[in-house]
């Protein structure tokens, strides 16, 4: 009888090693090599992506977020192999992520906009940290251009954080794109004045300014016959650099030469005129 157990517990135990323990053996097996090797695969096509966008000069900030959601993806592949291996049911799995996936996206629709923006910002790079822009409803010198939203810093040092989508939905102004500038300045005299004379100080105070650019010319010509006035136009070029420096000096020099030569520079006034009736 105890022959018979003892027979009965070698048999049972070798239909259970062949049965069970080979099989699920060799299962865990195959599913440690998929992860292992997936594992390696995806850092190599990481390597071979980061090489690429290295050369693509993109910003770093980007191409570190880009690798993230990458290697998130693939190595989501990965373990759904694995555990394919093993026999787990990978379908449900993928339908439950799909739907979380959906959900979380329409959540979060106003950051995945922002996001969106903010990759479209990086690629195409419309402004870099230090420009002064106007975008997004506001002005201001970039700071930090960020996945989500773009940090600026206005004239009067104030930080505002702007959202990407914001900013990427609407027109951009980007003062320092180019080296050069036009300054557009109007100057004003009275209709009593001498006009010629007043045009060529206008003139010999453009020239006389070394931070105006010969090239392109500056244009001085009259642009207006208005109501209190005869408007000049004054359109020198200068090194973007400069602009507010040039603007600023230029309009207060005006005032005090014009003040020098006589030439008034007139405000808008109102005549009234009175009329009395016979009655009265």
């Amino acid at each position: 009888m105890e022959e018979q157990l003892s027979l009965l517990s070698a048999s049972d135990i070798e239909r259970y090693i062949n049965d069970y323990a080979i099989p699920w053996g060799i299962n865990i097996a195959m599913a440690i090599a998929i992860y292992v090797i997936g594992r390696i695969v995806v850092g190599l096509l990481l390597s071979v992506f980061r090489r690429v966008m290295a050369k693509s000069k993109y910003d770093d900030m980007l191409v570190d977020f880009l690798e993230a959601i990458i290697s998130a993806i693939l190595m989501l592949f990965v373990i759904v192999a694995s555990l394919d291996q093993l026999g787990v049911d990978t379908t449900s799995l993928v339908a439950i992520l799909g739907a979380a996936g959906l959900a979380i996206g329409l959540s979060l629709q106003d950051s995945l906009k922002n996001f969106a923006a903010g990759v479209m910002l990086l690629v195409f790079k419309p402004f870099k940290a230090g420009d002064f822009v106007e975008a997004g409803g506001t002005s201001g010198s970039i700071k930090k251009i960020g996945i989500f939203t773009t940090t600026m810093t206005t004239p009067d040092n104030k930080e505002i954080i702007v959202p990407n989508g914001n900013i990427y939905g609407g027109n951009i102004t980007n003062y320092s794109a180019k080296p050069t500038r036009r300054v557009d300045m109007v100057v004003g005299i009275g209709y009593d004045a001498d006009l010629l004379k007043a045009k060529k100080i206008l003139q010999e105070m453009v020239e006389a300014d070394d931070r105006i650019l010969s090239d392109p010319a500056p244009q001085v010509a009259v642009s207006e016959l208005a109501d209190s006035s005869v408007n000049f136009v004054v359109r020198p070029w200068v090194n973007a650099a400069d602009f507010w420096g040039v603007k600023f000096d230029f309009t207060e020099a005006v005032k005090l030469r014009f003040d020098q030569e006589g030439i008034s520079i007139p405000f808008p006034q109102m005549d009234v005129h009175l009329h009395k009736t016979d009655s009265e």
